[in-house]
């Protein structure tokens, strides 16, 4: 089903290596013409916040790979949190779950959410793990009071599929991230159970949307 609130639901995303403040204000410029929520680098939030309050911010923590201690992790978010983001999306340790440290993994997130009161979404990189391992995270990420999973960071290979926001979906609400770059796409991840689409193409995907519901006004 087609959510009635689509360009809301699309966190436009900039979060390469080489992004500039000004790939920033871009990115934002985007958000703020067709109504979406944007994702950037923690060094640019308190940039973003001031000048596009209006916007729903997230930001990444312990970003791409998930293998800062927690305590990092958690100051990142209270300094996320103090440079105006709205919400957080944490990478998980994925080497921890491969290892069986379920306990470790489950405290790794339960940190970063008890250091603000900011929504967490933590991040799984979902094309590197197994069916099992995806239960595995699904359920641990749930018992650490995370508000959703994210299915990938886009800098391991492969991105959302249906079958992973399918499965994730069964613990929490979920963000697909990762290889998204149509309406068609987005479309098949919000039929899948998909809550939220990331994407670096945001605004191409609300343009096709909107071509395709029949109103190709901004």
């Amino acid at each position: 089903m087609v959510p009635d609130d689509v360009p809301a639901r699309i966190e436009h995303t900039v979060l390469g290596p080489e992004t500039t403040p000004s790939d920033v204000i871009a990115v934002l410029d985007d958000a703020i013409e067709y109504g979406m929520a944007a994702c950037v680098p923690p060094c640019y939030v308190s940039q973003a916040s001031a000048y596009a309050p209006g916007v729903r911010l997230a930001t990444v923590i312990g970003f791409p790979h998930g293998q800062h201690t927690s305590s990092i992790k958690a100051a990142e978010a209270e300094q996320a949190s103090a440079d105006g983001a709205d919400e957080l999306d944490v990478v998980c340790n994925v080497g921890r779950l491969r290892a069986g440290e379920d306990e470790a993994v489950r405290e790794d997130v339960a940190e970063v959410v008890a250091a603000t009161s900011l929504p967490v979404k933590v991040i799984v990189e979902a094309p590197l793990l197994t069916d099992g391992e995806l239960d595995r995270v699904g359920q641990l990420v749930a018992e650490a009071d995370a508000d959703f999973l994210k299915t990938a960071t886009g800098f391991s290979d492969g991105g959302a599929t249906v079958a992973d926001v399918e499965r994730l979906s069964r613990y929490l609400p979920v963000k697909a991230s990762g290889g998204i770059g149509s309406w068609e796409r987005a479309l098949a991840m919000f039929e899948a159970g998909a809550e939220r689409i990331g994407a670096s193409s945001g605004d191409t995907i609300v343009e096709e949307y909107r071509r395709s519901d029949g109103n190709s006004t901004r």
